[in-house]
Order: C-alpha cells, then structure tokens, then sequence
C-alpha cells in the first residue's frame, strides 16, 4: 500500500525515483548495481548529516508502529492472493530492516551485513540435514533438529533467563503469544496429549464463565470475566495449535468470510439505513440468505 511522509508514516522505496545506476547520485550506489546493495545505500544517504530531515528524526521506537503494520500488510496481500501487492508490500517490509539496521550501524552496534551474515550462518547450522548430512526424513524431525540446535545455542550463550518463557516477547500479538506459550510449555511436558482433552477443557472454561455471568452471583465482576474469557481464549489457541491451524489465520479468514457475508446482507436490504431498520428475525432470515447462497472461495 502507498504511504506518504505527510501520514507520519514510513515511506515506500516507489516513492523514490525510479532506480538504476543513472537515477541515483555516483557516490550512492556501488559500481556492480545490485537492488539489495542500491537499497541500503538509498538509506544510508536518507539518514546522512545532509539526509532526509524526517528520516533522520527516526528511531527504533518510532519505527516499531510501521513494522508492525506493514506486516499486517503483507498478511492483507497473502489472504488476498494479490501478488503484486505482496511484492510492494514485502518491499515496505523490507524497508524495515533496512532502516533499523542503518541505525544500528550509526550507533555502532552492528550492519546489515552482520545480519545477513548472522542469518547465513544461523539458517546454514539449523538445517544440518542440507549442510552436514544428518538425517531428517519428514518436517517433523526437521523441526525437532531446529529445537534441539537452538537449545544448544542459547546454552552456550550467557542469558539472565529464569523461565525457559522468558524470551518469548510480551508485546507481540496475544494469539501469538499464547501459541508460543503453550508451545514452548509443551517442551517439558506440560501440555494436552492431544486434541480431545482440549475440547473437555474448553467446556469446562465456557462453564466457568457462564458462572461468573449466572445473575445470582453476588461476586461477580467485570475483572473475573475478563479473566474467565481470557482463559476460554488461551484454551482455543492452544486446540488449534494441536490441531495444527495457525489462529490468527483462522480468525483472518472468518472475519473476511463476515465482511462478505454481511455485504450480501447489506445487498439484499438494500443499503445500510434498511438494514439498521431491520427486526432481528429479518436480520436472521437476510443472513442465512447470505449464508446459503455464497459460495466460498477456495485457495488456489
């Protein structure tokens, strides 16, 4: 999607002119052009003393907002099955990159050819099934080399770590969280043998909030809700990590399915002041016309 400088928000590479080796100054690119190597001199300059003025104001922190969203984007494109857009939408995020690492390079801690360098040597170590000839005949035991590869690093690496879910970030999604949560307890056993005593427990969460919802309650709260709700989640992030459903796209892809739905709806009443003057059995009877009568796309 396009972005302005005057939305605040970080602005796409095809705002810049077109690229090549006559459309930038000499002393930005190098002398074998190369888009990657064009693109992190195009920030290099963007944040030189003689810079972009708004570039240059930039820090991680103002940053961390657009990274976020163009990744959201990029998820947009995905679900859309709209290729192009996902080529510019993956050229936003690729601008993230490149913008923290052209800051961490002016405060000294590390370039992006460190980065690129670390993942080389990181994805090269973590797939000795390719580069080292273990053996890994399914993605299951790909997987299960990944992990073990990655608990030898992390103890051969000074960490205050206290909980082995210490470095699972709070900030991120709470879908996500709560699958690697699960997940990362799963390691040392604490987890459901498999998917059916999911659904025994997410019976028995729905039971305790109904519970706390139950008028005769006298000590009911707004709080004990809220908590009983956020469990009756965790549980259902959790069945659909056992049954191997990404949660956040199975959300993405119901709540496309609504939008649909609902537009039909809007279709059949005629606008949306109709609709709102609907009863509710008309609202019922217009959804299940929806319901029944779309024809759900599939994924090709």
């Amino acid at each position: 999607m396009s972005s302005t400088r005057s939305s605040g928000k970080v602005e796409d590479m095809e705002d810049m002119p077109e690229s090549g080796p006559d459309s930038l100054p000499q002393h930005v690119v190098s002398s074998t052009p190369d888009p990657i190597a064009e693109a992190v001199a195009i920030m290099a300059r963007l944040r030189a003393p003689d810079g972009c003025p708004w570039d240059r104001e930039q820090t991680f922190d103002s940053i961390k907002r657009h990274t976020l969203e163009e990744t959201y984007e990029v998820f947009d494109a995905i679900e859309r099955r709209a290729w192009p857009d996902l080529k510019d939408e993956l050229g936003d995020l690729l601008l993230q990159v490149l913008f923290y690492a052209q800051m961490a390079s002016e405060a000294g801690y590390f370039t992006i050819q460190d980065v690129a360098e670390h993942l080389n040597a990181k994805l090269i170590r973590r797939h000795p099934h390719i580069f080292a000839g273990a053996e890994a005949t399914d993605s299951d035991a790909v997987l299960r080399n990944w992990e073990q590869i990655k608990q030898t690093e992390k103890k051969g690496s000074v960490s205050t770590q206290t909980s082995i879910l210490d470095d699972i970030p709070r900030s991120m999604p709470a879908l996500m969280e709560a699958g690697k949560l699960g997940s990362r307890a799963g390691k040392v056993g604490f987890d459901w043998p498999n998917a059916d005593g999911l659904f025994d427990k997410l019976h028995e969460e729905i039971g305790e909030l109904k519970a706390e919802l139950d008028p005769s309650s006298a000590v009911s709260s707004m709080t004990a809700i809220e908590a009983e709700l956020g469990d009756i989640l965790f549980t259902v992030v959790n069945l659909a990590r056992h049954l191997r459903v990404d949660p956040e796209s199975a959300l993405r892809t119901t709540n496309t399915k609504f939008r649909r739905r609902f537009a039909a709806m809007e279709s059949a009443a005629g606008n949306s002041a109709a609709l709102a003057a609907s009863t509710p059995e008309q609202l019922e009877i217009l959804w299940n016309q929806a319901k029944n009568a779309s024809t759900e796309p599939t994924r090709s």
